[in-house]
């Protein structure tokens, strides 16, 4: 299975362009404690399979982590139950557009 990816740079595109995305944040409390996108959602990686009723099958994801590989993980699992999900590469390395703190 391949995962479809976007980038940083495609995504802040299409949130420029008043998009409506459904974006989630994967990292640990501590990493967004640091700012992560401020149209994005946070549930940690090890949450998900308790909280899969969160997710709806006609709606298409994009998953965010630090570097992209966690959420790359969270997005074969979730295609693997067969929902429209595509991880963003490069994860908040590389994200050059506005971030927020986590409220809680």
């Amino acid at each position: 299975m391949t995962v479809k990816e976007i980038t940083p740079d495609e995504l802040k595109e299409k949130l420029s362009e008043g998009e409506t995305l459904y974006i989630v944040d994967v990292r640990e409390d501590e990493e967004v404690a640091e700012g992560m996108i401020p149209e994005a959602v946070h549930m940690k990686m090890g949450d998900i399979p308790d909280k899969i009723d969160f997710f709806q099958k006609d709606v298409p994801y994009i998953f965010v982590c630090r570097s992209g590989k966690r959420s790359e993980n969270v997005c074969l699992y979730l295609m693997d139950k067969g929902f429209d999900v595509t991880n963003m590469v490069g994860g908040m390395l590389e994200w050059t557009g506005d971030t927020k703190p986590k409220t809680t």
